[in-house]
């Protein structure tokens, strides 16, 4: 991605044949490399022949739906992948994220909005906003510590892998240093094109990353501040405020 001649792969994971091949046209025609799956009993094996820097994932597909498929490309790769399905539920919104996405299209969409996301994505993962781009990256605070290079928290001696999206909103509340970090202001470091994003997809990352924490034995540290948006409550600061109660 760093060669400005580098046209992004992008792999449309479709089995409607007439959709992905109107996925196809457009993206070609906007610049990107689009390769359509065929294999669709054996995903996994294709992603990795087609190597893509970014993936379109349906959910509804033969043999396994695309959760499955998702969490499998995971073993192998971090290339973002947005799922375009038909679904609208939140739960499958939850379920989209919790299996590996970065995010989530509506059908029927307008293919300038699957554009628009597919170049943020990208941006994220390889341009400018990625993290490999920053100097020194890692943000602490309360003891908790991000390394975006790892894709890494760290509290103590635990350890736990994040996604980007539950890394840079981490990152996000650990530099404002307990102070609240609006609901817009989070949607906008997640997502540049933020116009494009439903605000239940914020809801669904900050809990994911809420699990994630747990893990750390941190899970509360993330506060939500109604009306307004969320703060990242240290550990330390906790304690005081236990220690205040009582």
């Amino acid at each position: 991605m760093s060669d400005p001649g580098h046209r992004s792969r992008v792999f449309i994971v479709e089995d409607e044949p007439k959709l992905a091949a109107i996925l196809e046209d457009h993206l070609r025609r906007n610049g990107f490399d689009p390769v359509r799956a065929q294999r669709f009993d054996d995903l996994k094996v294709e992603f990795v022949a087609v190597d893509p820097d970014l993936v379109l994932l349906d959910i509804n597909l033969p043999w396994f739906d695309g959760f499955y498929w998702c969490r499998q490309i995971r073993t192998v790769s971090t290339a973002p992948v947005i799922f375009v399905t038909a679904r609208d539920g939140t739960m499958d919104q939850v379920l989209a994220i919790e299996n590996g996405g970065d995010d989530y299209v509506v059908k029927p969409f307008n293919l300038e909005v699957v554009t628009a996301k597919v170049r943020a994505a990208l941006r994220r993962a390889y341009g400018e906003y990625a993290p490999a781009h920053e100097p020194d990256a890692r943000v602490e605070h309360g003891g908790v510590t991000w390394d975006p290079r790892r894709l890494e928290a760290a509290f103590g001696q635990r350890r736990v892998d994040l996604s980007r999206n539950e890394g840079q909103l981490l990152a996000a509340l650990l530099t404002a240093r307990g102070a609240v970090v609006t609901r817009e202001t989070l949607l906008e470091a997640l997502w540049d094109d933020a116009e494009f994003v439903d605000d239940n997809t914020l809801t669904v990352n900050v809990t994911r990353l809420r699990r994630k924490l747990a893990e750390l034995g941190v899970g509360e540290a993330v506060r939500t501040v109604r009306g307004e948006g969320y703060r990242f409550a240290a550990a330390n600061a906790e304690a005081d405020e236990d220690r205040e109660r009582g």
